[in-house]
């Protein structure tokens, strides 16, 4: 398994996102080196699963060759390890793009996140990333990649010192795999130490002893080969046969992640369909959580020949789920059109689904700890199934959780069920309230402070998804859920405690009518309407939606998006109890130039406190200048 120089190799240079990521991989990847080992492996049986699955309809691709593997090849003296498969093989062109470039989106991210991570959560992202043939670079000073396309006539080489620039050129086919790729590393001084059969088992017994393909390693040049992994499919093995290690060993194969999984869902489904589904939920974020195109990492098997990992076999709310499934009654020439058309896959997709939310549930209810964990890395993404799944709504309301007024948004303070919520209702309490935003500003949002001193809990929704799912007619045992931002509070039937009722003086009705029907006409159409306040209890004033409109956090979502036309006006609440209201309200009407200042620094006011500046710094300003100047003694 020696290498020969191309025959006129071209070279080209690095696209500049492959070259500081090869940079990145030598300089900050360097501490943890043995996963370059599990993604050269996993690029390996990824390449033979394609040639199963184009062997279908061209079955002389297989030659007499039929039965796939990998193979380990060790040269210790000459310092090199070769990685070889006789899977599908590149082409020239396919060189090119699958060593030469980076097509997968999230490369910037993976580059960010690589730069800013500290030790071994570095190793941890590469396979994320999907880049993990660069890895090779950390133990090798030069790797050599010979391939040859099953069915081509010619073999190509292509090389690399990682250092900028690449060769590609033709190689005469006796020196090349009959098809197929062989990945040779050069390996560096410290990289030599993987040049030891015993320290190579344990790396693919840990990190790779579950790919569907076999592995053999070669001990020395012109050894025969010995299997050291037997590529049977763990997810056609009895559950009993299974320890937690071979599970979580497989997880970080198929997830390219070395986290542990926080759920194993493993089951066969027989009768009408029959497939077998193992996934996973990893116990950390994965990197591609939010990316616009939602897609889900679960690969889809027909008779152990993969066939892709791009079909939709989960929901797009649940796409941080990482597996496989296994199908028994899928044809193996499937298209893609096939693919979105195909009842058995939809049946298969609701079976895998509602297995996943089922064991969550149980999860919820055994380990309540366990399951806050999944909760917090992705509740939000769960979330939007609320907006989405309408035939599993009630399902995800029971497995939502949340910070609220009652729990406190510390991340070590307890999560709330709807049914916590529902079982502390206060009397004549009707609906379920909420407000959205960031968890460290709407926590102290005025707007709160009428359901705190009644006691009325309420849920702090920080996810922009929030803003959604909420308006999607959504109830809960038959309480619907209410915006403590928008339209009338109602909170005149709920009861305060006694104490805060005698404790609370009557302004004067006159007075505060007057004043408000004053500020009202002063701020014009800046506002629908003004009112006098039933949720403010300490604040002066506060903002809310109409009860027609959209909420306002949804509303600047959507404004800022550019889905929005023309704004809502919104509504000025007055808290008539405020001692300054009060006073201005008794001021009398005489002086309407201070009065009209001061409504106009009430509306300012309001604003800031929901997050927003003056409409108008320079005149907010100048009244500000005026009022205060108002208030100072006569020079």
């Amino acid at each position: 398994m020696t290498t020969a120089e191309a025959a006129a190799p071209e070279s080209r240079t690095f696209e500049a996102d492959v070259a500081k990521l090869l940079h990145l991989m030598v300089h900050s990847v360097y501490s943890d080196k043995d996963v370059f080992l599990r993604e050269l492996i996993s690029n390996a049986a990824d390449a033979c699963e394609k040639l199963r699955y184009e062997a279908i309809t061209t079955p002389a691709l297989l030659g007499e060759d039929a039965r796939p593997r990998i193979t380990l090849a060790i040269d210790a003296e000459g310092g090199r390890l070769t990685v070889e498969d006789n899977g599908i093989g590149m082409s020239r062109d396919e060189m090119v793009e699958a060593l030469g470039t980076i097509a997968r989106s999230g490369t910037k991210a993976f580059m960010e996140r690589i730069e800013a991570a500290a030790g071994g959560e570095k190793a941890e992202l590469i396979g994320q990333f999907g880049v993990g043939f660069y890895s090779a670079f950390m133990v090798a000073e030069k790797v050599d990649v010979i391939s040859r396309r099953a069915g081509a006539d010619t073999a190509n080489i292509w090389s690399s010192d990682g250092k900028g620039a690449y060769t590609v050129g033709e190689i005469d086919v006796a020196q090349a795999p009959a098809r197929g790729t062989r990945v040779v590393l050069h390996l560096n001084e410290d990289g030599k130490a993987y040049a030891d059969r015993f320290r190579l088992e344990r790396i693919v017994k840990e990190q790779s002893g579950h790919v569907p393909v076999p592995i053999y390693i070669v001990e020395k040049l012109d050894a025969e080969p010995e299997e050291i992994a037997d590529g049977v499919a763990l997810w056609t093995k009895s559950k009993s046969d299974i320890s937690a290690e071979d599970y979580a060993d497989f997880y970080r194969s198929v997830a390219g992640q070395f986290d542990q999984p926080a759920l194993t869902v493993h089951f066969r489904a027989e009768g009408r369909h029959e497939y077998t589904a193992l996934v996973f939920v990893p116990s950390t974020k994965p990197f591609d959580l939010f990316e616009p195109e939602r897609t889900g990492r679960v690969k889809l098997y027909v008779k152990r020949v993969f066939i892709t990992d791009d079909a939709e076999l989960l929901p797009r709310y649940l796409r941080f789920v990482r597996g496989v499934v296994d199908s028994a009654d899928l044809p193996l020439n499937l298209s893609r059109e096939m693919l979105q058309d195909s009842a058995i896959l939809a049946a298969i997709r609701k079976g895998v689904t509602g297995r996943v939310l089922t064991e969550l549930e149980k999860l919820a209810q055994s380990d309540a700890e366990a399951y806050a964990g999944i909760w917090s890395n992705f509740g939000a993404v769960l979330k939007e199934g609320l907006y989405e799944d309408y035939e599993r709504r009630a399902q995800l309301l029971n497995l939502a959780r949340f910070k609220t007024t009652t729990s406190g948004t510390a991340a070590d303070s307890g999560w709330r069920t709807l049914k916590d919520y529902l079982a502390d209702l206060k009397e004549n309490q009707t609906a379920i309230y909420y407000i959205t935003g960031d968890l460290a500003r709407v926590e102290h949002a005025p707007q709160l402070e009428g359901f705190r001193a009644r006691g009325v809990e309420v849920l702090l929704l920080p996810d922009q998804v929030d803003s959604f799912w909420v308006t999607a007619g959504v109830d809960y045992e038959g309480k619907p859920f209410k915006s403590v931002t928008q339209g009338a509070a109602d909170l005149s039937l709920i009861p305060l405690p006694k104490s805060d009722e005698a404790e609370t003086p009557e302004p004067e009705a006159k007075d505060t009518g007057d004043f408000i029907a004053f500020v009202k006409e002063t701020l014009g159409d800046q506002v629908a309407d003004v009112r006098a306040s039933d949720r403010l209890t300490t604040s002066a004033v506060c903002l809310v939606a109409p009860e027609s409109g959209i909420d306002r956090r949804l509303e600047k979502l959507l404004a800022s998006a550019g889905r929005l036309g023309d704004a809502a006006k919104p509504v000025l609440e007055i808290n008539p109890r405020h001692p300054l209201v009060a006073a201005l309200a008794a001021h009398g009407a005489s002086d309407s130039d201070f009065r009209a200042d001061a409504a106009h620094l009430l509306l300012d006011q309001a604003r800031v406190l929901d997050g927003d500046q003056p409409s108008d710094p320079q005149a907010f300003a100048e009244r500000l200048m005026r009022v205060m100047q108002r208030g100072l003694p006569a020079a």
